[in-house]
C-alpha cells in the first residue's frame, strides 16, 4: 500500500473521478505554482470504486473554486490547518465561467477579437447547460 504524507496546511481535493486529476491540475494552473502538489491516481474508494486525489500545500487562494465546480461539482474540497481537516467545502456549478472553455462558433466575436475573454453563463442548471455570453452558442459537455 502506498502511503502519502499528510499536509500541515493546505487543500485536499477529494472524490475526483478516476483519471481526471491531470486535467484538473492543468485547468487550475497548478503547474505554475511554487508549492508542493501531490497527485494520487486510482486510489481505492468505497464510494466510487476508484478515485483521484490532489493535495496542495498552501492556502485556499491557490485554487479557483469556480473552475473546479465547472469541471466536477462533486469534488470535495478539504481545508487542512495544523494537520487536521478544519472545513469541508462543497462545490456547485458556477453561474459564470471565464476563459475555461472556448466558444466553437466561428462567427462569435471571440473568434475575431482574440483578446476578449471567453465568458459562458449557466442557462440551465438541471441540464448543466452553458452558453456563450456573446453569441449564445451552447457548450456541450
Amino acid at each position: 500500500m502506498l502511503n502519502i504524507g499528510g499536509l500541515n496546511e493546505g487543500i485536499v481535493l477529494d472524490h475526483i473521478e478516476a483519471g481526471k486529476s491531470m486535467m484538473i491540475y492543468n485547468n487550475l494552473g497548478l503547474d505554475k505554482l511554487d508549492c508542493c502538489v501531490a497527485i494520487i491516481k486510482n486510489a481505492r474508494s468505497n464510494k466510487m470504486g476508484k478515485k483521484d486525489i490532489i493535495k496542495i500545500e498552501g492556502g485556499l487562494d491557490l485554487v479557483d473554486l469556480d473552475v473546479l465546480g465547472f469541471i466536477d461539482h462533486n469534488i470535495t474540497v478539504n481545508i487542512i490547518k495544523d494537520g487536521k481537516i478544519v472545513e469541508k467545502k462543497s462545490l456547485s456549478l458556477p453561474k459564470k465561467i471565464t476563459n475555461v472553455i472556448k466558444c466553437k462558433n466561428p462567427r462569435c466575436i471571440t473568434s475575431i477579437e482574440q483578446e476578449l475573454d471567453n465568458i459562458f453563463i449557466l442557462t440551465d442548471e438541471d441540464k448543466q447547460v452553458y452558453r456563450c455570453m456573446y453569441c449564445e452558442e451552447k457548450y456541450n459537455r
